[in-house]
């Protein structure tokens, strides 16, 4: 147990100047949309349930265990779930239930630590360096927020536990579902040496395969090679970034929440994608995202900025300045007209991502000579969108790809 006189103790011990190494929990519920939903529809559970819709343009946003026997993943196409599930149930998003949950799992997180860094609505990562005289050593700590999440949303949660975030990340995947992996500082090494190079962070397919060529299997084989040699066969930045990570070296500190600077979303994909209209359906659907949370939050953005990563590592990222605005329609041919400018046809997508920076107020002053007819009236359209999805949830109508082009 916990109390509010404990909790406040937290940040005197977290800002002692003895040095010991960092204790990083990596928490990550259980295939949680599908698990919110088989939790709240007994009828569904041990069936193959896919969230996210099986339209043209729809994505798969997570589906349960019994969907991933048939080779269905998250971010896959829903028509291609479909083919290879066609007994699956595919179900709409229900992003306020599962946010209703979230904030109930974060709430668990923060009586152990104030240092705690959402990455999404089911994952996230927590500095517990300095509570373990609270609450144990990391081990005890991930133990009780599993026991607490178990008990009170009846849903089950993997943990990793390690010295820093890569390792943790990379723990919490290997024993799911109800996982608990637990990395000492001086079995780093060991840990990673025989896991594949496709866990090593930022390893899309293409460098993937192009590893595998150079002899580098294993991310211990990666280990063998100096920093130097791997910059030489890979390039100077994925070089010098595989030369830290496949021996653990990630000093990168959690970080708590603080004003959102923009609101964005990304996606890595399990494939690359080679299909230009492929990656238009994907930045639409992201931009519709970004869009309803920037009406959500009451903010405008005033940059749209597109993030592109290709198969061979190389990250592009490109943004455009627009009238201060909250439509989908304004961000997503943005978007679209960004990805087109760096799109080369050959060369495959391994993530894509949407942003929209800048941020003000509604009320604050603009230049009103910017907007268009048409920028008001789809500022109208997007508004009654959302009371249609509000009731019907957000898939029962999509935008298509075509309407964000010029």
């Amino acid at each position: 147990m916990y109390s509010t006189r404990s909790i406040h103790s937290l940040p005197r011990l977290l800002t002692s100047t003895v040095y010991r190494p960092r204790t990083i929990l990596h928490a990550d519920m259980d295939a949680f949309f599908a698990a919110v939903e088989q939790r709240d529809r007994p009828e569904l559970r041990g069936k193959p349930v896919i969230v996210g819709g099986d339209g043209p343009r729809s994505v798969v946003s997570t589906c349960s265990y019994e969907a991933r026997e048939f080779g269905v993943h998250s971010a896959m196409p829903g028509t291609t779930a479909r083919k290879l599930c066609p007994q699956g149930i595919f179900l709409p998003v229900r992003s306020e239930a599962y946010g209703a949950v979230s904030r109930q799992v974060q709430e668990i997180f923060h009586r152990y630590t104030p240092l705690v860094e959402p990455l999404s609505l089911d994952e996230a990562f927590l500095d517990v360096t300095g509570s373990s005289q609270l609450f144990g050593d990391g081990e005890a700590i991930a133990r009780s927020i599993k026991a607490d999440v178990l008990k009170e949303t009846r849903l089950t949660i993997s943990v990793g536990v390690s010295p820093c975030k890569f390792v943790a990340k990379v723990a919490s995947d290997l024993d799911k579902p109800d996982g608990l992996v637990i990395v000492p500082p001086d079995r780093v090494l060991d840990f990673l040496a025989p896991l594949p190079v496709s866990c090593l962070w930022g390893a899309g397919r293409d460098m993937q395969e192009r590893m595998v060529r150079l002899g580098l299997r294993t991310i211990g084989d990666v280990q063998r090679r100096s920093s130097e040699e791997l910059q030489r066969l890979l390039g100077s930045a994925a070089g010098a970034h595989f030369a830290q990570i496949s021996r653990g070296q990630d000093d990168r500190p959690v970080v708590t929440g603080h004003p959102a600077k923009s609101v964005g979303h990304e996606n890595t994909f399990g494939t690359d994608l080679a299909d230009r209209e492929e990656c238009h359906g994907v930045l639409v659907d992201q931009s519709d995202k970004v869009g309803r949370r920037l009406r959500k939050a009451g903010r405008l953005g005033r940059t749209v900025r597109v993030k592109v990563r290709f198969g061979d590592f190389k990250t592009l990222t490109r943004q455009a300045a627009v009238a201060p605005t909250d439509n989908d329609f304004v961000i997503g041919k943005a978007a679209v007209e960004l990805f087109d400018g760096v799109w080369d046809g050959k060369t495959g997508i391994r993530l894509l991502g949407v942003a929209v920076g800048n941020l003000v107020r509604p009320e604050e002053p603009v230049q009103t000579d910017l907007f268009t007819e048409g920028d008001r009236q789809s500022d109208r359209l997007v508004r009654a969108l959302d009371t249609i999805r509000d009731r019907y949830g957000r898939r029962a109508i999509r935008h298509g790809a075509s309407t964000m082009k010029a």
